[in-house]
């Protein structure tokens, strides 16, 4: 596995952080980051445990991590298991093996899959334009938010110019389904939209852009003939973004302040059931379904 020989103590662009190395936090003292930041909004306490115990590699990622090292040219090192999958105790090695090498395992048919992910995504217009006047991939990013001091970090997939001079950070992302009413869902679920504004924060405190720079999303599709489309991230969605990121370090550092990581809730809550529940048992009044006694009718 790759180390780096000093911690980053301050904040600059840092270019060529390895993937495991800024998964572990390069960062002295700690820093937060986009995933971080929607981790501990969700739930500090499982946040905090999942930094301080590290999740091995889940198989679900190996593909998106392949295209993007095909598409974007940099990232983690691929390596073939000569194996027609992982039932095989041979094969499992070859597996795990390439894991503790900091290396993504792929079976011969995925690799021959994210190959031609990477020739459909050239082929586009929109996207190979992007990530061909591309001036940085992979660049890290660390930076102190003013706010509450707190140290962020960002690693962006690439920073591109368009030809009016604006700064285009693109994000690219495998997906189920390109259709664009699909992304905005997956945006929204994902928070990619928060992911965004992170990223965007970094790139202008850090002075890498003038003016706010234009968020992109290349998502392309795991399933032949593998669509791509590429979405911009919305105003709304950003501001909306905006609220929830700042909520996030506001609460991270009350709790590095505190080191009380809570979870969902510190009080008693109300368990109500969901809209779907009442309006099923709704139905099942007008149908009869139960007598007045509220037993189950025969």
């Amino acid at each position: 596995m790759t180390a780096v020989a000093e911690k980053i103590t301050k904040p600059g662009i840092y270019p060529g952080v390895p993937d495991e190395v800024y998964h572990a936090d390069p960062v002295e003292g700690g820093s937060l980051s986009s995933t971080g930041a929607r981790e501990v909004l969700h739930c500090p306490a499982k946040f905090h445990h999942g930094r301080l115990h590290p999740r091995p590699p889940k198989r679900e990622f190996d593909l998106g991590h392949a295209a993007h090292h095909l598409v974007l040219g940099v990232g983690p090192r691929l390596e073939v298991v000569d194996a027609m999958d992982y039932k095989t105790k041979d094969a499992r090695a070859q597996r795990d093996a390439a894991y503790a090498a900091g290396a993504v395992p792929l079976l011969p048919h995925e690799y021959d899959q994210v190959e031609e992910m990477a020739a459909v995504l050239r082929a586009h217009r929109t996207a190979s334009a992007l990530l061909g006047g591309a001036l940085h991939f992979e660049l890290t990013l660390v930076w102190q938010d003013r706010l509450t001091g707190v140290m962020c970090r960002a690693r962006i997939d690439c920073l591109s110019v368009a030809a009016n001079g604006r700064v285009l950070i693109v994000d690219y992302k495998t997906a189920v389904s390109a259709e664009p009413r699909t992304i905005d869902r997956v945006v929204q679920d994902r928070g990619y939209h928060q992911q965004m504004d992170w990223y965007m924060a970094g790139v202008m405190e850090l002075g890498l852009a003038k003016a706010a720079p234009v968020p992109l999303l290349i998502v392309q599709e795991k399933t032949p003939p593998y669509v791509v489309t590429v979405s911009q991230i919305s105003r709304s969605f950003l501001d909306m973004a905006d609220v929830k990121n700042r909520a996030a370090l506001e609460l991270y550092a009350l709790c590095s302040r505190t080191g009380h990581w809570p979870g969902y809730a510190e009080d008693v809550v109300m368990t109500t059931p969901p809209p779907w529940a009442e309006r099923q048992f709704q139905e099942e009044l007008d149908l009869g379904r139960y007598d007045i006694k509220g037993k189950a009718a025969a």
